[in-house]
């Protein structure tokens, strides 16, 4: 009678998991299957799987929110898709003001489905976000281009000039025409169909992806150029103004890399 008096007084503990077996549970699950798992355990009075709960159900919450944001980020490209614009090209560009290298732009079409969660403007990622999503941009995406301006042509044509050279080669190296262009910032009137977004990068999900692709290319580019020209510091500064960049161009002098100008009003004054 008494082993039976202690069997109903115990407590059933989520079918004698152990804490770190719950939570391991918890960690993998996803979705529909994680709400049930939390709704399991919540009752559990060991401190840890509560614990493990509250974490698991601030996890699924931010989960859900970022489903929703990449949602609203597709909003304008399955806008023009339901207007009869297949393709859709987003457009951005990276290194317009920097003193050394070129200026990058890369043009990417997204599919439809299924959407590329983590987007954003590349400047709101960590370095190591960036190449994983580029990564992924690259794998999922319908086309992705890439192109540099190099410096002496920014110097030679004004950074406006150059930033549509490179946006038309970027679109060019798509090896599809498409439909419409969706840009971040001002109009720039390269295209017929083109729809301009200020701060885009952080509102349109093909922009967000060009960003991405853009800013991984040009600063990979600068790692590379570093190793030719180690005394400037551009696996750090990736060719811009920082002070140890502007006194090693002091004491040194510029390389080819360094731009001669920087653009004032659509014009242009020597740097060096």
């Amino acid at each position: 009678m008494r082993r039976l008096a202690r069997c109903v007084c115990e407590p059933e503990l989520s079918s004698r998991l152990t804490v770190a077996e719950i939570r391991a549970r918890l960690e993998s699950a996803q979705g529909s299957e994680l709400a049930g798992l939390i709704e399991e355990y919540a009752d559990d009075p060991r401190a840890g799987v509560r614990s493990a709960c509250d974490r698991a159900s601030s996890v699924a919450a931010a989960s859900r929110d970022e489903v929703e944001r990449t949602r609203r980020l597709y909003h304008l490209e399955r806008t023009l898709q339901s207007q009869g614009c297949a393709l859709v090209a987003g457009v951005d560009e990276v290194g317009r003001g920097a003193l050394a290298g070129p200026l990058t732009a890369a043009a990417v079409v997204l599919a439809p489905h299924p959407h590329i969660e983590g987007l954003d403007d590349s400047k709101r990622l960590t370095p190591r976000r960036r190449e994983e999503l580029s990564a992924v941009i690259h794998a999922r995406a319908i086309a992705v281009s890439i192109s540099h301006v190099p410096a002496e042509d920014v110097d030679a044509l004004g950074v406006t000039a150059a930033l549509k050279r490179a946006i038309v080669s970027a679109l060019a190296g798509l090896g599809r025409e498409p439909d419409h262009v969706v840009i971040d910032g001002l109009p720039l009137r390269i295209v017929e169909r083109e729809t301009a977004v200020v701060k885009g990068d952080s509102k349109v999900a093909a922009i967000a992806a060009a960003s991405i692709v853009a800013k991984v290319a040009r600063d990979q580019l600068m790692r590379d150029f570093a190793v030719e020209y180690p005394e400037y510091g551009f696996e750090i500064n990736k060719g811009y103004g920082t002070a140890e960049h502007i006194a090693a161009i002091a004491r040194i002098g510029p390389t080819v890399l360094h731009r001669r100008s920087f653009s004032v009003g659509g014009g242009t004054m020597p740097l060096f």
